[in-house]
């Protein structure tokens, strides 16, 4: 089974918000679809699930264009999408018998999903009743409830306090244990490196990035420098012409040309006496590769 989407393209007006936009998913996982607020990202998973016609190109499962007949998918949009003033029960078993589900059957899901998300003791209340982070839970079960093979979550965090987030990182944890196809898009880009083995980085409609998040971060090689010493490493690190980036409560980070300049700057402590408690040469996280490409309106 696989994920393809190609040349996906859509033009409003004189804005160009997606263009010709192509990437894949050959097997089970979790894919990235990140960029900055109006980069596309919505209108392409619109576009992709038949929710939005495309000016150009298609998105395909194993071949055959996706839609409800072809594809067992489920959406969880960054809007609302559930019906605030009906009981929550009630609107999901809904949800599951349009998705082709028996009557008992949604109704055991419903209740297996509202109690691993938390949100059974509001069964019966309308979902008005409900916080922003619990109707966003509601609205999980609501994409999922009827089992799918593809997951499409739409800033899936967004109103989450980091209890009810770390649940939902459960969940998606388990989706991708289980098999499913999980697209993500998201602003929270630690979630997106922790789960997203391949991604597409879009930039007013473009994909500025688009591959396996391993090879993209190894292709900017060895460029951060996390040090911790008991006594003062900065006049050290001048010397060897490290530049400073980021200083916390007990360690400070640096930005290093390579390995070489690393070991450099170990030498010149090892020298002094000053033995680092910390000393972690690492790849640019994924955070600093988004502002690095699309940071200032670029």
């Amino acid at each position: 089974m696989s994920l393809e989407v190609r040349n996906l393209t859509k033009t409003y007006g004189d804005v160009r918000a997606v263009d010709h936009l192509s990437f894949e998913m050959p097997a089970p996982g979790a894919f990235g679809l990140i960029g900055t607020n109006g980069a596309g990202k919505t209108t392409t998973i619109r576009m992709m699930l038949g929710l939005l016609a495309a000016d150009e190109g298609e998105a395909t499962w194993n071949g055959r264009r996706i839609s409800r007949d072809t594809l067992a998918f489920g959406y969880m949009p960054e809007e609302r999408g559930i019906y605030m003033k009906i009981p929550v029960a009630e609107q999901l078993v809904y949800f599951a018998m349009l998705r082709g589900m028996r009557k008992a059957d949604a109704r055991a899901a419903a209740a297996k999903w509202m109690d691993r998300l938390g949100v059974a003791e509001y069964a019966a209340k309308n979902a008005d009743k409900l916080s922003k982070g619990n109707q966003q839970k509601v609205q999980l079960v609501a994409a999922v409830i009827n089992d799918p093979t593809l997951v499409v979550l739409d800033e899936p965090f967004g109103g989450l306090d980091p209890l009810n987030t770390d649940v939902l990182r459960e969940v998606i944890g388990e989706m991708v244990a289980n098999g499913k196809y999980v697209i993500m898009s998201s602003h929270q880009m630690a979630v997106v490196e922790d789960y997203c083995e391949s991604l597409v980085l879009l930039h007013r409609g473009r994909a500025v990035l688009n591959g396996r998040l391993r090879d993209i971060k190894a292709g900017y090689g060895h460029t951060n420098l996390i040090v911790s010493c008991r006594e003062d490493e900065r006049p050290a690190a001048a010397a060897c012409g490290l530049i400073p980036l980021e200083s916390r409560a007990d360690e400070r980070e640096y930005k290093i040309t390579g390995d070489e300049m690393a070991h450099r700057f170990l030498k010149a402590l090892v020298d002094d006496g000053n033995y680092p408690d910390k000393f972690e040469i690492r790849e640019p996280s994924l955070h600093e590769i988004f502002v690095e490409k699309v940071g200032d309106n670029k």
